[in-house]
Parts: structure tokens; C-alpha cells; sequence
């Protein structure tokens, strides 16, 4: 396996003699020529993911069409590429069999050569996206893209050669869609028959205190999307979670693919309105078949209407007439998860290493912050304490925080 900094597909070198004792002996090099050739692996080129050529590009969707296993948004070049806009260590492995482009692998490289998924902390799906019959050896890939680590947590089950480096494996709740005879009121009611006449009658309660409820499945209006990413941002610190929306970079990258509207990537933006009154506002990826649960938030204000699960609801039934076949809602408990979810899939987590002191310090310290984390998040008895101690800190860090006067819709 070879690696070249390059925007063109690389070739396997020949050499050749013309003066060989006879034609066997030169059939017998080739042969040999060709086999090794195929024991070393794919051949490797490094892009930045925004600077990918159309045929790049082309080839990428075409792997994520070829296997169920890829169709998510998540992996589309369409969010490597607005990752990449905003992260200057984004780049992307290209594996070429026979010159042409088979699969890729969109990662995040620091100074010290510690890698990671491309968005860690964001994304809810990582791969290498490849063609049916593809195969790589993990260690030649991390050495053709300059990594001693390489952190992920989202990981596809599918992903083997990696395998050997997951540490855990975890549910991520999925809703398979359907699209049902009559309105959303019919298809609530076969869909969700436990949920549906509560659902009812809160949205029923809603329209009749703010005004008329509609819903908005794509809607186009930037301030509803700053509006979204102030309530989401209010909830972190609320509920003593890291602010993500406190980072420049992912307000930036979020306005980004709020503009994308591609085949295998649309950034969606859903609203709930009450009369004029958003109740609740959704930002996620879609693909062709499968749409990704991100960012939801509601007013405060109106939480008894249960406004979230009203949302998710609502962007079930819109999303399958729309074609999509798949609600992925990314991997963590939640009560409104264990509701909705049809089925889950697999996803790992772990480090995929070469033998370096710099892997060595960055498992030994990720390794433990993870498993306690797990830990927590595993048993009911420990998480629900660690909430409440949360939300206690974010109650007095919110308290304490002096009031302001806010022009600009998008949170700091």
C-alpha cells in the first residue's frame, strides 16, 4: 500500500527488461509483479474533503449506493467537506484499486498525528466508505495517512478491519418508516397506537391556547435555524451539558449545510408553529433513504405540550412520504428513543493504533474519561443522579451568568 499527497488517482509502477533470457521468465515476473501489487493493498491519495474533484465526489456517492451500510448523511461528502471548510486538519484517504477510486475514509489529523472520525462528538455515523469486496489493512492505512491513533465513536458494525480495536459496542435506536392511508392523524394512529391519543390531544390543547398548529417539514427560513441553535444552546448550559453552540466553528458549519441541497445530503430544518409561535425546531441531515436526528429543541416555555416528541413524530410521518425509509437517532438512552425506535443497530467505539508512544498517552488518557462515562450512562441508578447534579450546576451557572441584552440571534 503506498500514500501520495495527490488529487489524481495513482497507478501501480511497472518495470520491465527487454533482455530476459525468454518469454516464461518474463510472464513468470509479471505474475509475480501482480501479486504482489495486490498483497500490498489499495494504493492511497490524501485530499482535503472540500477540494474533492467531481469524479471523487461521483465515486464516493456511488459506494454509498452500493451498501445499505453507507447510506447514511453522516457519511456523504457533502458534511466531510463543510467539516473541512471549518477544520483545518480534515482530510480524507482515497483507496484507488486499478486506478479507479473505491473507498474513503473522511478523518480529523492534529500536529501530533492523533486522528480522529471526521465531527467526532457530532457525527452519529463513521466509516471508511467502500465498494462491495473491499479491503484494507488497518495499519497501512493509518501509516499512508500520517495517524498513530485513530479515535472513533459511532463506528458502522460493518467496519472489520477495525474490529480488533473497538472497545465497546452500543445500541443506536432506529425508526423504519412507513407511509400510512390518510392524514397524520391516521398514520399516528397505526403507527404508534400507545402514543397517539395523548399526542392528540396535546397538539389539539396547543393549537386551541397559542393558535392553529402547523407544521413546516423544510423550512427555508434562516432565523428559525438561529432561533434552534439559541433554544439548543440554552438546554446545554441549562442542563449543565457542554455548550456546543458556543464554538464558532459549529454555528458556522451548522449555517453551512443548512445551504446544502444535494442527492445524498439536504440539511432539513423542521418547525412547529403555534399560530406565529415556533413550539420546536429540529436541524438534521438527509440522504436519499435515511434521515438523521441532530439538533431538536423547543421553548421552554411550552415543555408541558411536549413539544419534542410532537416534533420527532411529526418528522417521522413527513419524512417517509418524502421517500426516506429510515429515522436514525443516534446512539444514547432516551426515554422518547425507546418509544419510537423499531429496531437498533451497532455502532462501536474504541482506538485504532500503530505502535507509537503518542497512541500509547492518548488511549491511556481517553480510554478511562470513556469508560466512566459508559459506566454512567449504562446504569439507571448512576445516570439519573449525574442529571440531577447537572442540572444543578447548569441551574446555578445560568443564575449567575449577569443578563444582556442579545441583538444577534445566534448564540456565542
Amino acid at each position: 500500500m503506498r500514500s501520495r499527497q495527490s488529487t489524481q488517482s495513482g497507478q501501480p509502477d511497472q518495470t520491465g527488461q527487454s533482455n530476459h533470457a525468454g518469454q516464461g521468465a518474463q510472464d513468470t515476473r509479471a505474475d509475480q509483479s501482480v501479486e504482489a501489487a495486490r498483497s500490498a493493498g489499495p494504493d492511497i491519495t490524501i485530499h482535503r474533503p472540500e477540494e474533492l474533484g467531481p469524479s471523487l465526489v461521483q465515486a464516493w456517492h456511488r459506494a454509498m449506493e452500493e451498501s445499505p451500510h453507507y447510506a447514511n448523511p453522516f457519511l456523504a461528502p457533502e458534511f466531510a467537506a463543510g467539516v473541512g471548510r471549518h477544520r483545518s486538519g480534515a482530510r480524507v484517504a482515497v483507496l484507488h484499486e486499478n486506478g479507479e477510486p473505491v473507498g474513503f475514509l473522511p478523518y480529523e489529523r492534529n500536529a501530533f498525528g492523533v486522528g480522529r472520525a471526521i465531527g467526532l462528538g457530532l457525527s452519529d455515523c463513521q466509516a471508511l466508505v467502500h465498494r462491495p469486496g473491499v479491503t484494507w489493512d488497518s495499519q497501512r492505512l493509518l501509516k499512508a495517512c500520517g495517524l498513530s491513533v485513530f479515535e472513533f465513536d459511532h463506528l458502522v458494525e460493518e467496519q472489520r478491519p477495525f474490529g480488533r480495536y473497538v472497545t465497546g459496542t452500543f445500541a443506536s435506536p432506529v425508526l423504519d418508516l412507513k407511509v400510512g392511508e390518510g392524514g397524520y392523524a391516521e398514520w399516528l394512529r397505526g403507527a404508534y397506537p400507545g402514543l397517539a391519543k395523548t399526542t392528540l390531544k396535546k397538539e389539539r390543547r396547543l393549537g386551541r391556547d397559542l393558535g392553529e398548529m402547523r407544521f413546516v417539514f423544510d423550512e427555508r427560513d434562516p432565523r428559525m435555524l438561529h432561533r434552534l441553535m439559541e433554544w439548543k444552546s440554552a438546554q446545554y448550559r441549562r442542563t449543565g451539558r457542554m455548550d456546543r453552540f458556543a464554538r464558532p466553528w459549529i454555528v458556522n458549519l451548522v449555517d453551512h449545510l443548512f445551504h446544502v441541497r444535494e442527492e445524498h445530503f439536504t440539511g432539513m430544518l423542521s418547525v412547529v408553529y403555534a399560530g406565529d409561535r415556533p413550539v420546536a425546531a429540529h436541524f438534521g441531515p438527509t440522504s436519499r433513504t435515511v434521515f438523521a436526528a441532530w439538533f431538536t429543541a423547543y421553548d421552554p416555555e411550552l415543555r408541558y405540550y411536549s413539544p419534542g416528541l410532537i416534533m420527532h413524530l411529526r418528522m417521522a410521518e413527513a419524512a417517509g412520504r418524502q421517500g426516506v425509509r429510515l429515522m436514525d437517532m443516534g446512539r444514547g438512552d432516551k426515554e422518547y428513543k425507546d418509544w419510537l425506535k423499531t429496531r437498533e443497530l451497532r455502532v462501536g467505539e474504541g482506538f485504532a493504533t500503530r505502535p507509537n508512544p503518542v497512541a500509547a498517552a492518548h488511549r491511556l488518557w481517553r480510554r478511562p474519561v470513556r469508560g466512566l462515562r459508559n459506566t454512567v450512562l449504562a446504569h439507571p441508578r448512576l445516570r439519573e443522579p449525574a442529571d440531577r447534579l447537572l442540572k444543578t450546576a447548569g441551574t446555578l451557572r445560568t443564575s449567575a451568568r449577569p443578563a444582556a441584552t442579545r441583538t444577534d440571534p445566534r448564540p456565542r
